[in-house]
């Protein structure tokens, strides 16, 4: 079992940025594609960018243009920058393994309000 850890949510105004990490309790990175997904209230989970092992990203519509998925291998780290907020952005954002999710973790909050 690995244990994620999320963080850099926050509240930010629309058009701002945040940028959010993830950590993993072990060496998990350099073998599996990672990826951030997010849970609005009242809805499924969805993903939102991935990252492969060979460095290649993929990116939501949504979200095409605006965020960035980033990882360091050597520091179990997976982030994922995000700008031009908008409110529809708000959710719980939690980073885990693609396409087999481990457990999830706390996730990180994102609210986008003026």
């Amino acid at each position: 079992q690995v244990r994620l850890v999320e963080s850099g949510g926050g509240l930010v105004q629309p058009g701002g940025s945040l940028r959010l990490s993830c950590a993993a309790s072990r060496t998990i990175f350099s073998s599996k594609p990672m990826a951030w997904y997010r849970q609005a209230p009242g809805k499924e989970r969805e993903r939102v960018a991935l990252s492969t092992i060979d460095g290649g990203t993929n990116y939501e519509n949504f979200v095409k243009g605006r965020f960035t998925i980033s990882r360091d291998n050597a520091k179990n780290m997976v982030y994922l920058q995000m700008n031009s907020l908008k409110p529809e952005d708000t959710a719980v954002y939690y980073c885990n393994i693609f396409p087999y999710p481990d457990t999830w973790g706390q996730g990180t909050q994102v609210t986008v309000s003026s």
